[in-house]
């Protein structure tokens, strides 16, 4: 990996932070997606006195080892009824520096990735550079955000909007800086 290639890297993995950091804060697209509830205390305070600890939950779910029979019937009971996906924490512990910084790190390594695949083509064009890394937006966002907003019936708009947005910018800057002359 030559010098041009690292700078066009770290630039690249700046620039998806950026998008990141705006869409998540002076943008605020994910904010649909957070709501408040005025009784969040009652109900932290009632998630912390019945869940058995940390973890993901879907809520109506079974026991381990619940004959198939049986978990049917209660998936056909639970049909128009309320449920729920709960994350939940013992304690909230942001290390929001930490956070940045790792996410700042892994932006690197996606940029390097998509570089050594983008490096394996016969023509590196601006239209290639910029088509390859947009595509790679859509492919994270199809089989990750899309795919869970399919199952569970989540507002995934936002994350197209990331997945467009900040891949896009991404493959504008490849496109400009690395085509081949």
């Amino acid at each position: 990996m030559n010098t041009r290639s690292i700078f066009a890297i770290l630039v690249g993995g700046v620039l998806l932070f950026m998008w990141q950091f705006m869409s998540w804060t002076i943008l605020n697209i994910h904010g649909g997606n957070q709501k408040y509830t005025a009784k969040q205390n009652e109900i932290i305070q009632f998630l912390d006195q019945n869940l058995e600890g940390e973890g993901s939950y879907f809520l109506p779910n079974f026991p381990p080892g619940t004959p198939q029979e049986e978990q049917q019937a209660k998936m056909e009971a639970s049909k128009g009824q309320p449920w729920a996906t709960i994350a939940f924490h013992k304690a909230m512990d942001m290390n929001m520096g930490l956070n940045m910084v790792r996410g700042l790190l892994i932006n690197f390594v996606a940029i390097a990735l998509l570089m050594w695949v983008l490096m394996q083509f016969a023509n590196r064009g601006f239209k290639e550079f910029f088509m390859a890394s947009l595509f790679t937006g859509l492919i994270c966002y199809f089989t990750g955000s899309y795919t869970f907003s399919i199952w569970y019936e989540t507002n995934s708009m936002p994350d197209l909007i990331d997945a467009v947005a900040s891949w896009s910018l991404v493959g504008l800057w490849l496109g400009y800086f690395m085509k081949e002359k």
